[in-house]
């Protein structure tokens, strides 16, 4: 629901959020940080500082401090602390008590903001299904099943980093077409993947399914996801049981999570499916959520090579989605997962699956990009990219932006390529 937090008129002490990109006071998303040679301890970014949430205490808004786990768990102690640091970062009355606790962002170090337990990748981006299903299959590209049931592989928790991790080129196995056998070594073929992730709040028990209508109770946020891919070890591998260590070596998040309530004002109505599609099934089909159950985000991907650092050029623009591009709801992407009894628990991470638009320039990902290697982009450098390569960084963003509402962004999603070991 819109309130007072969303007020565009609402400005902070802290000068340097007032017009910020991504983290004005209007958005205040939950993340876990250190201060050099510090513990690490649950904060919120404001403009380009961050909060400890032991501010509120200082500040006596709150009785106890509440932890991250406690938080995502329960949908009114999060409203309650965004009303709060809502409160307390725009009464310049709370600026003398909780300054001691306002750390310069530059100087601090960003976590994972929770422990993640289990980590599960989807498949909704329909125009990236279809552009990657007609590289291998030209006269069919969606399998019968898309249209009817939202696509998922569990993926590997363990392996999940913030923003600014290195990515280690991984080493697999693969078979080139006109080989007698595989080979084992370095990706050749290393890809990234636009996508979002979508935070588990409330859990449920197992064997107990989670009603489409109370999906969104379930959802404590979102991030950027970079779900880093080794394309030449995936063709080998995936039949017939689905991607393995072509994905499980790594994957890049924002380290913010960005509330349900911070992006209130940016909810749509779910894309209409094309005539002909087969609407959802009664168990992934509520009106409200259709209704509203889509984000109005941008989404961009940014790489900068070694070469362009030599040349002092800025980060190019691969592409530039939006994530209404999405055939299934976060919502309906939950209620699946949790439908045949799965237990689903705080922290737990979902993924959406690659969010490519339908022009060639909106695509997420290399593969699409690049037509399977065939088509090389050209980067401001002279340089061209099929595929990633060592030195490469690239730079995934976000922001939600409409009439009347202060704008606010995600934060950046980066990882540079590391030479395999």
């Amino acid at each position: 629901m819109i309130d007072a937090t969303h007020d565009p008129k609402l400005t902070s002490w802290v000068a340097n959020a007032n017009d910020h990109a991504d983290f004005p006071v209007q958005n205040l998303p939950l993340g876990l940080f250190s201060p050099a040679n510090e513990a690490p301890r649950p904060g919120t970014a404001i403009g380009d500082h961050i909060i400890e949430w032991q501010a509120l205490v200082a500040a006596g808004l709150r009785l106890d401090s509440p932890t991250m786990e406690a938080v995502l768990a329960t949908p009114a102690l999060r409203k309650s602390v965004r009303q709060q640091l809502s409160n307390l970062l725009s009464d310049p009355q709370y600026r003398e008590a909780a300054e001691p606790y306002l750390h310069a962002a530059a100087d601090c170090t960003l976590h994972l903001p929770t422990r993640i337990g289990d980590y599960t990748d989807f498949y909704a981006g329909i125009h990236h299904a279809v552009t990657v299903g007609k590289l291998f299959r030209p006269d069919n590209p969606l399998l019968p099943n898309y249209k009817h049931v939202p696509i998922g592989y569990h993926g590997r928790a363990s392996s999940i980093r913030p923003s600014g991790a290195p990515v280690i080129r991984p080493k697999g196995q693969t078979k080139a077409p006109d080989a007698e056998a595989p080979s084992f070594g370095p990706s050749k073929r290393l890809d990234f993947e636009l996508e979002l992730g979508i935070w588990i709040g409330p859990g449920n028990d197992l064997g107990q399914p989670i009603d489409i209508a109370q999906a969104a109770d379930h959802i404590a946020g979102y991030c950027l996801l970079n779900d880093w891919s080794a394309r030449d070890f995936q063709a080998w591998e995936y039949q017939p049981l689905g991607p393995f260590l072509a994905k499980n070596f790594m994957t890049t998040i924002s380290p913010w999570i960005i509330t349900p309530e911070a992006l209130a004002p940016f909810r749509l109505a779910q894309a209409p499916r094309p005539e002909g599609d087969p609407k959802p099934l009664p168990y992934l089909w509520d009106a409200a959520d259709q209704a509203a159950g889509a984000l109005k985000l941008s989404l961009e991907v940014l790489i900068e090579t070694a070469g362009m650092r030599a040349q002092n050029l800025p980060p190019f623009a691969l592409s530039r989605s939006e994530a209404r591009h999405m055939y299934w709801t976060p919502s309906q992407l939950l209620t699946h997962h949790a439908s045949n009894g799965c237990n689903l628990q705080t922290g737990d991470l979902l993924g959406t699956g690659t969010i490519s638009g339908p022009a060639p320039d909106s695509a997420g990902s290399l593969l699409e990009l690049s037509e399977g290697g065939k088509k090389p982009v050209t980067l401001p450098s002279n340089e061209t990219r099929s595929f990633l390569e060592d030195g490469d960084a690239l730079i995934l963003r976000a922001y939600a932006e409409a009439d009347g509402f202060v704008r606010i962004g995600f934060g950046d999603c980066r990882g540079r390529i590391l030479p395999a070991g």
